[in-house]
């Protein structure tokens, strides 16, 4: 194989498929990538078997060949080239040689024969987005998954598609986050889940345009990104997830609207008296058309109070600050309606479309 291309384009085709090389795995090939060249292109390949990155880049190509580098080292090296071409080119041992204006590296490989290329996705099930939507939609609820094995359905987020709305839930057992979105068509029903890592490595590669198109693929066993000059596959989990809406209730008590900024400011000065060895809820006295924000800690205290616009009954609750500003963060709106039934029950952040909705529960205050 003997190929050329700039710097920059291969660093970027690194990034983009070293998020699918193992760290873990005994494996050689886990932890390599793939470099492939055709008459007409160059990919490279990086599968963990859990998700699989396959991105084109650009350059010239003089010889076809395919050769397994391992990709930490090969990260390095080409990280610390100059901004100039880059020629590779392997010899009947599998060695690759690496040039780039002055110097020269020579690295082992490996042929490259038994490499898990990544799985072949059916192409009869899809829907499209933006990479903006989507981008968007995993930052606002991506936040509230669990890192917790023992509940591997948790780990992951619910992708479900009715007709033109596409309706993303996440969950963690303390607070539940779901966006909804109007796709531009209908498609087929559609519920799956997918790993909280796939998400998070695919917004990552997504540059966010709003003009730029991704599609989504499903199997039974995967789900397919296919964008730009990049494919990612993953297995999807395998269970039922859980019964939100069973979860979700339009009674209330107490309603309040309150500046989103103001009040997002406020929690965050309270975290500062939390210690995660100490950790002490935010004591929320909901009162007329004010709410009094209080927190008390071995590192002090603070005391503020908001203008708010209530209807219902006044109360007193405690909450993890914490998930009180994970929810607010993501939300875009001036102004949030938060509805509340008692001091126990979940309180819902949610705009009156139900766009999105914040389920959150409580903390105990009681001394």
């Amino acid at each position: 194989m003997k190929i050329s291309c700039s710097k920059e384009a291969l660093m970027n085709g690194i990034n983009i498929v070293s998020k699918a090389v193992s760290t873990k795995s005994t494996m050689p090939n886990l932890q390599c990538i793939l470099i492939e060249s055709s008459l007409s292109e160059i990919r490279l390949i990086a599968n963990d078997i859990e998700l699989g990155i396959e991105t084109i880049i650009e350059g010239n190509i003089t010889e076809a060949g395919k050769i397994a580098l391992d990709a930490k080292l090969l990260s390095d090296i080409v990280r610390k080239l100059p901004n100039s071409e880059v020629l590779i080119e392997t010899n009947a041992n599998y060695q690759a040689n690496i040039r780039c204006e002055r110097s020269k590296f020579n690295i082992p490989g490996t042929s490259g024969e038994d490499f898990n290329y990544l799985p072949e996705v059916e192409k009869n099930k899809y829907i499209s987005l933006s990479q903006f939507t989507l981008k968007e939609v995993i930052r606002q609820t991506i936040f509230s998954i669990s890192d917790q094995e023992n509940t591997k359905i948790m780990t992951g987020e619910l992708f479900e598609v009715n007709g033109d709305t596409l309706k993303v839930v996440s969950l963690d057992g303390h607070r539940i986050s779901i966006r909804k979105v109007n796709l531009k068509q209908s498609y087929d029903t559609m519920k799956v889940i997918v790993p909280g890592k796939t998400l998070n490595d695919v917004s990552k590669i997504l540059t966010g345009d709003a003009e730029d198109e991704i599609r989504l693929y499903v199997t039974d066993k995967h789900i397919l990104f296919e964008f730009d000059q990049t494919k990612v596959v993953s297995r999807l989990l395998e269970g039922e997830f859980y019964k939100i809406d069973q979860m979700l209730s339009n009674d209330y008590e107490t309603k309040f609207t309150i500046n989103k900024k103001e009040f997002l400011d406020c929690i965050d000065r309270a975290s500062l008296f939390i210690k995660e060895s100490d950790k002490k809820p935010i004591i929320m006295n909901i009162e007329n058309s004010n709410i009094y924000l209080k927190i008390d800690s071995s590192l002090g205290s603070m005391n503020e109070e908001i203008e708010i616009k209530k209807e219902g009954k006044d109360l007193m609750i405690g909450f993890n600050p914490k998930f009180l500003m994970d929810a607010l963060r993501v939300i875009d709106d001036e102004e949030v309606d938060i509805y509340m039934v008692n001091a126990k029950s979940p309180c819902f952040i949610r705009n009156e479309d139900s766009s999105y909705i914040y389920l959150i529960l409580p903390v105990s205050i009681a001394a």
